[in-house]
């Protein structure tokens, strides 16, 4: 069961195949690879190669040592029986971390930051969820390499939550089958659902 709220309460209840006529619940940007223009306009000069005078060690391949740990880690055993993950309830966070609508943009990444997510509810003071916020909706990366980027970022901060939350946001039953739920954030390219 999927449902879709917005600043003005619940929008839509029912199945994943319905959501995409709600006409507000639109795919969301995904943020792109930072880049700043002095690389992108010119090139790196080459150095030249100069033959060392001592062997060099071959470089510790950091990769190949994780992969050996978590192997090794797997003959021990998995600490839990494990079951299959086929509901919302299984891989839900059942106590999420909310944010209000009226809170300041930098207090709620903040808040974000220190509590190590990416994203959470907007949640209005009656307890009902209006909006999602997103860490990447809060710094856009179009705003950091350009000149004049640091007094559009003061402004951004200073900003409600409200102002740049995602809303209308669909939101899950935690009942709901997790395929139904990768299906809609595959369409509507959100990284999670309240």
């Amino acid at each position: 069961m999927f449902f879709v709220f917005g600043p003005s309460g619940q929008m839509y209840r029912g199945g994943a195949e319905n959501l995409s006529s709600v006409a507000p619940v639109r795919r969301v940007q995904r943020p792109q690879a930072l880049r700043t223009r002095s690389l992108d306009e010119q090139a790196l000069p080459e150095l030249p190669v100069q033959p060392a005078a001592h062997p060099v060690a071959p470089p510790v391949n950091l990769r190949l040592q994780d992969a050996v740990s978590a192997y090794a880690q797997t003959e021990q055993g998995p600490q839990q029986a494990r079951k299959p993950l086929t509901l919302v309830s299984d891989v839900m966070t059942q106590e999420a971390l909310t944010v209000p609508p009226e809170a300041m943009v930098n207090d709620a990444w903040q808040t974000l930051a220190e509590h190590h997510v990416a994203q959470a509810p907007v949640v209005d003071a009656q307890g009902r969820v209006v909006g999602l916020l997103l860490r990447a909706d809060m710094a856009p990366l179009d705003l950091l390499p350009e000149p004049g980027a640091v007094k559009q970022a003061i402004d951004l901060a200073r900003r409600p939550v409200a102002e740049v939350m995602v809303s209308p946001v669909p939101a899950v039953a935690a009942d709901t089958e997790l395929r139904r739920v990768a299906a809609v954030l595959l369409d509507t390219g959100l990284p999670g659902l309240p």
